[in-house]
């Protein structure tokens, strides 16, 4: 179908849309890069789908928002003093030194190289917000556009003060903030640290005591020592602009809906506030035919079927070593291999194995013949394995992706390795556990039937809360009292100072009383034995 074709067809959708249902809204996007970008772009398509005008600000050093969409989507560019090869060399830079050059084992050379990481990103992403809302012609043409709301990703701050400039309404669409900072603080939701495992401490389940001490220190660190951004800069750039004085935090707290990418299938149970909701896995979708080569390999495999593996999006080619040392195990697996792959060709290469750039993941996932998955633990890809029901091994490489794999192998329908470390033994073995120990395919279709037995689709229910936003002008009713409290009186700290004052106040007057009689009934005894 021509591309003349589809614009035609999306506009008729849209006008049928709005006369029948009155309600075509203005949805202004703040985005995210890389995996974080493909979940967005997914409630978009699905917005423009509903009628909704889909406007998203993408800034010229963009790497993947790409204003060649032809889905419907309107892109408003901006120029920046950065540029999209800075970009790219900053994030290749840091995600290669995560990878190859930390362990998550050494903690505190870990996290501070986290928080030198996002004071450089915080430092390029306040350049780029600058850029925007310092562009009075944009601004303008934003200000006149009237958006019913603005949808954004807190890991990528500008978001929380574009809403604000331009006296709108705020959705989040955010997997997490490192040690779920925002979402405790801004947000206003509980993360009791006796059986919540803090995000990024490779914890799941339930504790030991010695867990729980090591959730409540990463707790610590995370709430007094880790900033994800830098929060004084913010503050008085926010401030700045708007002409008087506000936090960051604050303009964060503001967001009507927190739209969070998981589900319980994932995650362990712990407490949720009315204005926020699980829509995790909402890019997953039933599976399309493969191209006919990759289907033929597929198909080559007989009963043993196949193993897919990628490292997901941002990473493109691992060490010889390390490719060689996977490579030399998956060459004594009876199953075909896809693998997606972008580096040289390892040397002991087996011919069960296929090298791809590029594969169609949830297609594959989905397809009978699939039999376990390798991962890095992204959220998308353990999703798309989740609801497919298929069983893991887990490579984990950075961020979350220790907590996810952790979290699935507590439910065991996953494996962990340590990519650095493993033989090709240890990957091999692994392998061999999840295929053909039935429990492992077993726990993964019981955690997939869980995904499925929702009674709105993921991806529905992000729809239905942004234009519940939309039709009701925020969403206010939803929010707790909490962010109308300073953290004293969050924590009760005057009400029990107040009681503790009164019970000492009390107890006080009652020893001074009965001291009072006391006296008088001992100088009465002393008067009497005198007469």
């Amino acid at each position: 179908m021509s591309v003349k074709c589809v614009s035609i067809l999306l506009l008729l959708l849209q006008l049928s849309c709005c006369f029948s249902s009155g309600s075509c809204g203005k949805v202004l996007v703040w985005p995210m890069e890389f995996s974080h970008w493909m979940n967005m772009k997914t409630i978009l398509d699905a917005l423009v789908l509903q009628g909704h005008e889909v406007t998203v600000l993408r800034s010229s050093a963009s790497i993947l928002v790409n204003s060649n969409d032809e889905s419907g989507i309107h892109f408003e560019t901006f120029p920046t003093t950065s540029t999209k090869d800075e970009m790219e060399a900053f994030f290749a830079y840091w995600l290669n030194k995560m990878i190859n050059d930390l362990s998550i084992d050494a903690l505190w050379e870990y996290f501070q190289t986290w928080q030198k990481f996002f004071m450089e990103y915080s430092d390029n992403y306040e350049n780029i917000c600058k850029d925007l809302v310092l562009n009075k012609k944009i601004m303008t043409k934003l200000q006149e556009s009237r958006f019913d709301v603005v949808l954004a990703d807190p890991i990528a701050p500008c978001g929380e003060l574009l809403a604000e400039l331009l006296n709108t309404r705020l959705v989040y669409s955010v997997r997490f903030t490192p040690g779920y900072t925002y979402e405790k603080y801004s947000g206003g939701l509980l993360f009791p640290p006796s059986y919540v495992p803090v995000i990024m401490s490779d914890l799941s389940g339930q504790f030991t005591f010695m867990e729980r001490v090591k959730n409540m220190l990463f707790m610590l660190y995370f709430d007094f020592w880790f900033q994800t951004f830098n929060v004084k800069r913010w503050d008085q750039f926010c401030s700045e602009v708007l002409g008087r004085p506000v936090t960051f935090s604050k303009l964060v707290g503001k967001a009507d809906i927190w739209l969070i990418r998981s589900y319980w299938d994932l995650e362990f149970p712990r407490p949720l506030l009315p204005n926020s909701y699980f829509v995790g896995g909402l890019h997953c979708k039933p599976t399309q035919p493969l191209p006919k080569e990759m289907e033929d390999f597929v198909q080559s495999s007989g009963e043993e079927g196949v193993v897919v593996f990628s490292l997901g999006s941002m990473v493109s080619n691992l060490t010889e070593e390390r490719a060689n040392v996977i490579a030399s195990a998956l060459a004594q697996l009876p199953q075909k291999v896809l693998w997606k792959f972008d580096g040289k060709k390892p040397d002991n290469l087996g011919t069960n194995t296929q090298l791809y750039k590029w594969i169609p993941q949830n297609d594959l996932l989905g397809h009978p013949k699939t039999k376990a998955f390798v991962t890095h633990g992204g959220a998308n890809g353990v999703f798309e394995a989740i609801y497919h029901g298929i069983p893991m091994v887990g490579l984990p490489l950075f961020a979350d992706q220790y907590d996810n794999i952790a979290y699935m192998r507590a439910k065991g329908a996953a494996i962990r390795l340590d990519w650095k470390t493993m033989s090709s033994s240890d990957f091999l073995n692994a392998l061999k556990t999840v295929i053909n120990d039935p429990s492992y395919k077993e726990k993964a279709m019981m955690l997939s039937r869980i995904h499925h037995d929702q009674p709105m689709k993921p991806l529905d229910q992000a729809v239905f809360w942004i234009e519940f936003v939309m039709r009701h002008k925020g969403a206010k009713h939803l929010r707790v009292a909490a962010h109308d409290l300073t953290w004293f009186q969050y924590h009760s700290l005057d009400v029990i100072g107040f009681l503790l004052a009164c019970l000492t106040i009390t107890t006080y007057l009652v020893i001074k009383c009965w001291l009072f009689v006391y006296q008088n009934i001992l100088m009465t005894g002393k008067k009497n034995k005198r007469d």
